[in-house]
């Protein structure tokens, strides 16, 4: 299979122990990510969220690093875990 590229909001929410993340949302395109992610920073209960993309291949479970669009709001300094 080719690789493809996800554009994903993630959402973070207040937790006893710092910021954990929500529910990551797919989206079409950097900017629908950026849109979407900025709004979910916004929603009540939520205290950030950031923007980004990683390719890949699916059937294989090959990805890229992470590459961040834009943080909204109040996410962790290390992303590295998405």
């Amino acid at each position: 299979m080719a690789e493809v590229t996800c554009f994903v909001a993630l959402p973070f929410v207040a937790a006893d122990d710092g910021i954990a993340a929500g529910e990551p949302v797919e989206c079409f395109s950097p900017n629908a990510a950026m849109m979407r992610a900025e709004a979910l920073s916004r929603k009540e209960g939520h205290v950030g969220a950031v923007a980004f993309s990683r390719s890949g291949d699916p059937a294989t479970g090959d990805f890229s690093d992470t590459m961040v669009i834009r943080k909204f709001g109040d996410v962790p300094d290390d992303l590295s875990a998405l």
